[in-house]
């Protein structure tokens, strides 16, 4: 029998585990027609397959939207890899995807059964290594060290181990869900997360502190999550391409130029430092519901459309609140306008809510603090300061 070590004589692994292509591979389930195919979601109802009656055979035949066939300012939620190698990708605009990928499928997109898929395969998950994180819909860290340590002899064989239990989780989701996942393994979540990154889809990567020069640092910087598009671009102008670029870089340069704090997280983050752990629960800060407009709506002409909008976003608001044991005694509002800017508002209640008409009234109140003289692009509403209910 294997003898437990203590976790003080084992490494410490982090699993990072990302679904791939997640939503689109939902979709797959139910359409496996589609399989190898270009395929994007993220259409309206209007884009659900249409099932038809062949009038020559009698048989019935299913037709699918194609991205050609789609106009408004809807984006892209996912895409299947066979769209990514198109062009296509997450957040791009579907009307830019459609120039790139004009026969791609178009589906929309279906979030209860994504929530029930990813409750499926974090329990998998969770049956196996329980210390979960979880960082969304379709990705978890998992601590192994534990696990490992129940199962080792040595401290050496830990990571061969990692390996081996890497492998069981992957079966064990494909075995819930029929869908395929990514797995990084590291000494930490930083690395663990670019790990998973390494070999999309279906992969199995490692990363420790000795192979971080020949698999971490030719990425490029913005791999680096923290590391946005503006912070990309200024560390281009000072000839700062990859992360090996940042782990050789002067540490004194990078807080001159980015501050103390970030310079100095930069610099650890390049060498694959990380010491932030895996929390296993971690309450929400706050709970929203928006919407972007397929066309620009105007305050006046508009306000009835606006008006059903607004009260439907409360409502489901109201409904996610209740649904996941929550109330709130801020409630804030977002809009953005045509030429992109966007404005907020809050309002702090005497006692903590989840009634719609409440949040509805206290929304509005909000709006009317706002200048409305644009057309509108986007509205959101959410509520902070949160706290359980008994119930």
């Amino acid at each position: 029998m294997p003898r437990l070590i203590m976790s003080s004589a084992a490494p410490r692994i982090i699993a990072h585990l990302d679904m791939d292509a997640f939503y689109a591979s939902v979709e797959l389930l139910r359409y496996p027609d589609l399989r190898g195919l270009p395929v994007v979601v993220g259409g309206r109802r209007a884009h659900q397959p249409q099932e038809l009656i062949d009038p020559h055979s009698g048989l019935a035949q299913r037709r699918y939207a194609r991205l050609r066939e789609y106009s408004g300012r809807g984006v892209v939620t996912t895409a299947t890899y066979e769209a990514r190698a198109l062009g296509v990708h997450s957040a791009m605009g579907l009307m830019k995807a459609a120039q790139l990928a004009p026969e791609a499928v178009l589906l929309p997109a279906d979030f209860d059964r994504y929530r029930h898929y990813s409750g499926l395969f974090k329990q998998a998950v969770r049956n196996i290594a329980p210390q979960v994180e979880d960082r969304g819909i379709d990705e978890i860290f998992v601590d192994l060290s534990e696990p490992i340590a129940q199962r080792i002899d040595a401290p050496e064989d830990a990571w061969w181990c990692a390996r081996e239990l890497g492998a069981e989780l992957k079966r064990a989701v494909r075995d819930a869900t029929q869908l395929s996942c990514s797995i990084g393994l590291a000494p930490n979540k930083l690395l663990a997360k670019l790990a998973s990154e390494l070999d999309k889809p279906d992969g199995l990567s490692v990363v420790a502190q000795d192979n971080l020069p020949g698999l971490i640092w030719p990425l490029p910087a913005r791999r680096l999550n923290g590391v946005g598009p503006k912070a990309s671009e200024r560390l281009a102008r000072l000839g700062i391409r990859s992360i090996g670029d940042i782990a050789h870089a002067d540490p004194a340069e990078l807080i001159a130029s980015f501050g103390a704090s970030y310079g100095r997280w930069l610099h650890e983050v390049s060498h694959g430092r990380d010491q932030s752990p895996v929390r296993v629960f971690s309450e929400p800060k706050s709970i929203s519901r928006e919407t972007t407009f397929e066309r620009d709506l105007h305050a006046v002409h508009d306000r009835a459309a606006l008006g059903q909008i607004f009260t439907a976003l409360c409502e489901q608001l109201s409904g996610d609140l209740r649904r996941k044991r929550y109330v709130g005694r801020t409630v804030g509002i977002k809009l953005r306008f045509d030429d992109f800017q966007t404005v907020t508002r809050a309002h702090t209640l005497d006692a903590p809510t989840d009634d719609a008409k409440l949040i509805r009234a206290t929304a509005g109140s909000c709006l009317k603090r706002i200048e409305l003289d644009r057309r509108i692009r986007l509205l959101g509403v959410r509520v902070d300061a949160l706290s359980r209910t008994n119930g």
